[in-house]
C-alpha cells in the first residue's frame, strides 16, 4: 500500500510540474507573439525582438515591460495599446484595420487595380486606333522624282 501512495504522489508531482511548464511555455510563445508586432522605437526599423543593436536605449526596456504585461495576463490587445499610448501607433508593426487605418490596407489594393485597368484600357485604345491614310493619289510621279532628285543633290558630297 505504501508502495501505490508514493507513486500517487510521484504522479501528482509529474502533472504538476507539466503543467508549470506548460503554462511557463505559453507565456514565451505570447511573448514571442506580441514582441514580433512591435518596432523597435529607436529608430532602426526593425522588430523589437530582433533589435540586434548594441546598447540599443529602448529594446531592453520595452522587452522588460513586454514581459511585465504578459506575466501580468493582460490580453494582447491590452498590452498593445499600453504600447500605442506610450509610444505612439509606430510603435506597431501594421496599422489597425478601424478607423482612419483601413485607408493604409486599402489603397495598394485600390491602386494596383487602377494601374491595371488603366493599362487594358490604354492597350485596348492602342490596339484600335486607326492607321493614318496616305494620300499617294495626290503625289504624281514626277514631284515624287523631283524629292528624290532634290534627295540626291542635297546629300551629294
Amino acid at each position: 500500500m505504501r508502495g501505490f501512495s508514493q507513486n500517487r504522489w510521484s504522479l501528482a508531482g509529474l502533472v504538476v510540474l507539466t503543467a508549470l511548464l506548460a503554462m511557463g511555455a505559453g507565456d514565451d510563445a505570447r511573448f514571442n507573439n506580441l514582441g514580433h508586432k512591435l518596432m523597435c522605437v529607436c529608430g532602426c526599423n526593425q522588430v523589437l525582438l530582433e533589435c540586434n543593436h548594441v546598447g540599443c536605449a529602448y529594446s531592453d526596456r520595452m522587452r522588460g515591460e513586454l514581459a511585465a504585461g504578459v506575466e501580468r495576463s493582460e490580453s494582447d490587445d491590452l498590452t498593445l495599446q499600453t504600447f500605442v499610448q506610450k509610444y505612439g501607433p509606430t510603435v506597431l508593426i501594421a496599422p489597425t484595420s478601424t478607423g482612419f487605418n483601413r485607408v493604409a490596407w486599402v489603397v495598394p489594393y485600390f491602386a494596383l487595380a487602377l494601374g491595371v485597368i488603366s493599362l487594358v484600357v490604354l492597350a485596348r485604345n492602342w490596339s484600335h486606333r486607326t492607321q493614318p491614310v496616305s494620300n499617294s493619289a495626290s503625289q504624281t510621279p514626277d514631284m515624287l522624282d523631283a524629292y528624290r532628285r532634290q534627295a540626291r543633290k542635297e546629300t551629294e558630297l
